[in-house]
């Protein structure tokens, strides 16, 4: 349950962070991913506002966010960016290597999230195969290849049949039943 510190709107105290985001550059119906994302901390006021700037202005205003409740800091309800105010969903069910944020329109974008502690070097390649249009993998995978998980996360010989919807929108062996617009953006 939230507290009711917790269901008051936050404030970010600060101007928002340049986030250090990889994105497709065109979104593929068969992608597992959209991309890959490297916050630096795992303080969701300070670093989900460069990132819900940085997603408005490829794929629209986005309304929600859903996020692993064991990842981050600390959890609020709503969030104000800007003029606008968007909805946080902490759940211990979405993969701690996953962010998924939900447009107005209704479109789904999932996102990687490298740990805060990786190295540049192999947050560069999980953020790179995060983003390619052919990637397969899916978040465990990504980390795991690049070794920006920890040891105890690490799934080598992931069964792709025991990946669900909160690790990259469908299994390896489903067909994508993602909403993909037919405008596409240029990469952030």
């Amino acid at each position: 349950m939230f507290t009711a510190a917790q269901r008051v709107t936050v404030v970010a105290p600060g101007p928002p962070t340049q986030p250090r985001l990889s994105l497709t550059a065109v979104r593929a119906t068969r992608a597992v991913l959209d991309g890959g994302w490297w916050p630096r901390s795992r303080d969701p006021v300070a670093e989900l506002p460069g990132l819900i700037l940085a997603l408005n202005e490829r794929y629209g205003p986005i309304r929600q966010l859903m996020l692993n409740s064991h990842s981050w800091d600390s959890h609020f309800r709503r969030l104000a960016v800007g003029t606008r105010v968007v909805r946080a969903g902490w759940f211990s069910t979405v993969d701690p290597g996953m962010l998924i944020a939900t447009t107005e329109r209704g479109d789904q974008i999932d996102l990687l999230v490298v740990p805060p502690e990786a190295n540049a070097a192999a947050a560069a390649i999980a953020m790179a195969t995060a983003a390619d249009p052919a990637n397969q993998l899916h978040a465990p995978a990504i980390l795991a290849a690049s070794r920006t998980a920890p040891a105890a996360e690490r799934n080598e010989g992931v069964d792709p049949s025991t990946v669900w919807d909160n690790e990259g929108g469908h299994s390896a062996r489903e067909p994508s039943r993602r909403h993909v617009p037919a405008q596409s953006a240029n990469a952030s």
